[in-house]
């Protein structure tokens, strides 16, 4: 088992917060914990960098359908970048493909 880690930057477009390890019942409460607490501003975008993410349950999917509705609810935008595969095929499966931006990478996807 592989703890997570979070580590977060801020961009010229909003922050970026980087998730590794494995995100799970145990683990998902700490991301939801910072995301609560994460300054966002309005017309911004917050953009989760999931690259070294290495596993995904369901409390760790409900912990990012939370930092969408802490984006939308300070007007912000999201964005999740380099989505594991398997993590992509159950986003796909529920729908959530369609509600959240997608892109390969942190740096594609804060238009750095």
């Amino acid at each position: 088992m592989t703890l997570l880690q979070i580590s977060t930057r801020d961009t010229a477009a909003g922050p970026v917060v980087q998730v590794a390890g494995e995100l799970d019942h145990t683990t998902a409460p700490e991301l939801r914990d910072l995301l609560v607490a994460l300054p966002l501003q309005p017309g911004r975008r917050l953009v989760l960098d999931l690259a070294r993410m290495e596993f995904c349950d369901s409390s760790g999917i409900s912990a990012l359908i939370v930092a969408y509705n802490r984006a939308q609810a300070a007007r912000a935008d999201i964005a999740l970048a380099a989505v594991p595969a398997p993590t992509l095929r159950v986003l796909r499966i529920v729908g959530l493909d369609r509600v959240f931006g997608l892109y390969p990478d942190a740096e594609t996807a804060t238009g750095s």
